[in-house]
């Protein structure tokens, strides 16, 4: 006849194994948690030191020989439900001068000229160093978390920063 053997349990041991995973367990939550709030938290839109912005003094005189294309756009429909949206154009340097640093902002506009979503990219120095003499660039910025809701009506390309050299 087969005799069932059974094997005391150690309390304390169980003890210690449900301690030593509670606290892992609060340990990665914790390191999640930081990770997700630092990709999370909204950063501050890249701006370019020391550019010639709209008011300073040669903006007038070259931001009208710094010629932005009429913008065009695409929008695809994500898996997580939104909608992104990839403005671009063409940049054009008739300055006389190489641009060493462009900003340019993208926006997507309501019917009332109201900006739905906007971005402010620092194209160069970054996707290229410089902008010669009459060379172009294309620029294309993506703006993301669009709904089906949202009134789209107009874009908008515009240059809010350049550096010259």
């Amino acid at each position: 006849m087969p005799t069932e053997h059974s094997i005391p349990e150690d309390k304390s041991h169980r003890t210690l194994i449900i301690v030593v995973a509670v606290i892992a367990a609060v340990f990665i939550g914790g390191f999640f948690y930081l990770l997700l709030r630092k990709t999370m938290a909204p950063s501050a839109p890249p701006a370019l030191q020391n550019a010639i912005r709209p008011g300073s003094p040669d903006w007038q005189q070259y931001n009208k020989l710094i010629a932005v294309d009429e913008p065009e756009a695409e929008e695809a429909k994500r898996a997580l439900g939104d909608t992104v949206m990839t403005l671009h154009t063409t940049v054009r340097n008739f300055t006389g001068r190489t641009i060493t640093g462009l900003e340019v902002r993208a926006a997507v506009l309501d019917h009332q000229d109201q900006a739905v979503k906007e971005r402010t990219v620092v194209v160069i120095p970054g996707r290229k160093d410089e902008l010669e003499p009459n060379k172009t660039l294309y620029v294309p910025v993506m703006l993301e978390g669009f709904t089906d809701s949202d009134d789209r009506a107009k874009i908008k390309m515009e240059v809010v920063g350049f550096k010259l050299r």
